[in-house]
């Protein structure tokens, strides 16, 4: 009998399509259609890279910066994260336990193929970044889910981390400033959750900042520095999110040496080193003046204000007030299990959908990152888009029965 060429590995078989993306290309292909939509669906900000970053880039390529990297980042770049890391996160990390990835998605993946073996637990905050549940299955680990609601601003208590650990757990997963939530835990809920993992010195604690720098609290507390965690604690940042570099693709790690070592072997077998004229900008973007960054940070908690104002005044929708990040995520439950246009809509998936045909705009289903009651909406768009968002879904809604 012959063999089907085309079979495809378990692995990816198993892997689900990423809703963001999905619903990205969805936005696109209503756009291909003449359809003007509104999309509120992607993470990224609509902010351009600061002008004295790309100078930097312009003259690093000048300067010769166009030959391969080391596999863990040029010198330069983890010196200038080394310092970031005591100047802003109290972290002690030399630059030979910094790895820059390729994202910090990247660097997300090296510490899970790094630590994780078939059978052992991950526990992760709910809801979640869409990627973490995926690469938690590609590792043939098993992701253990805290769920907490829009009833305690989507922060998981201590009590629920001591109720999910067990034996078998290896790593405990979580972002701050959340994706998808806007939630951060403030010092004083991290050091309870902390004292609750200093009681299981074999679980490796991964926190993920990315949006560091989009918080609204006036303080920003990494885990890692608790003492009793410091040997067993990575921290995951990078440049997309509070400097406006998505398409730089830059990201970085720090932790123990026995853990990036281990990064730095994966990443030499996959993709070696991130851009070198890239790393350089990067380098001159923590060196430098943060006002561009603060100024965005400013514009978002103003839009932030601005789209939640607009939904709150909706019949059935409940939005709390993130504190950072640039999404809202409402709860829709009571909006649930009614009748639209094109049918009943009993999910999440259902409502988002029903809002790009109807209102065009698109936003992500909350069952993509754990949470079928709610619905991502970033406002990294313009205020003209999220007032025109805003009025075309209060019109969606009048279909509803």
């Amino acid at each position: 009998m012959a063999r089907n060429h085309q079979r495809l590995a378990a692995r990816v078989m198993r892997m689900g399509e990423s809703e963001t993306l999905r619903m990205a290309q969805r936005a696109r292909d209503l756009a291909a259609c003449g359809i003007r939509v509104i999309n509120l669906s992607l993470g990224e900000p609509d902010f351009d890279t600061p002008q004295h970053i790309k100078e930097a880039a312009v003259r690093a390529l000048a300067d010769g910066y166009t030959k391969y990297t080391p596999v863990a980042g040029l010198p330069l770049l983890r010196d200038a994260i080394s310092k970031k890391f005591k100047r802003d996160n109290d972290l002690d990390f030399a630059p030979d336990q910094i790895v820059v990835s390729n994202g910090a998605k990247q660097s997300l993946a090296n510490v899970m193929l790094a630590l994780l073996e078939a059978g052992d637990e991950v526990v992760v905050f709910s809801p979640y970044w869409v990627s973490y549940y995926e690469m938690i299955r590609l590792t043939d680990a098993v992701p253990v889910f805290i769920r907490a609601g829009i009833e305690q601003d989507f922060k998981v208590t201590p009590a629920q981390l001591e109720g999910a650990l067990t034996p078998r757990t290896r790593m405990v997963l979580f972002s701050s400033p959340c994706n998808p939530t806007g939630a951060v835990y403030s010092k004083t809920e991290l050091l309870a959750l902390a004292e609750v993992l200093a009681a299981h010195p074999d679980v490796v604690v991964v926190s993920d900042e990315i949006y560091e720098y989009i918080n609204f609290t006036g303080e920003h507390f990494s885990i890692g520095s608790v003492p009793e965690l410091r040997d067993r604690s990575v921290t995951v940042n990078g440049f997309a999110k509070g400097f406006a570099m998505t398409g730089w693709r830059l990201g970085y790690l720090g932790g123990p040496k026995w853990i990036t070592d281990a990064c730095n072997k994966i990443q030499g077998q996959f993709t070696s080193g991130a851009n070198a004229f890239g790393q350089v900008a990067a380098a001159h973007a923590l060196n430098s003046s943060l006002a561009p960054t603060l100024a965005m940070r400013d514009e978002f908690l103003r839009r932030r204000n601005l789209l939640r104002e607009a939904l709150c005044r909706l019949e059935g929708w409940i939005v709390n007030e993130p504190q950072g990040a640039f999404y809202l995520f409402p709860d829709i439950s009571r909006l649930l299990h009614r009748r639209g246009p094109k049918g009943d809509i009993d999910t999440a998936d259902a409502f988002a959908d029903f809002i790009l045909d109807e209102a065009h705009v698109a936003l992500v289903s909350g069952s993509a990152f754990g949470a079928d009651d709610c619905i991502r909406i970033s406002y990294a768009a313009s205020t003209e888009d999220l007032l025109e968002a805003a009025a075309r879904i209060r019109r969606a809604m009048a279909l509803l029965s």
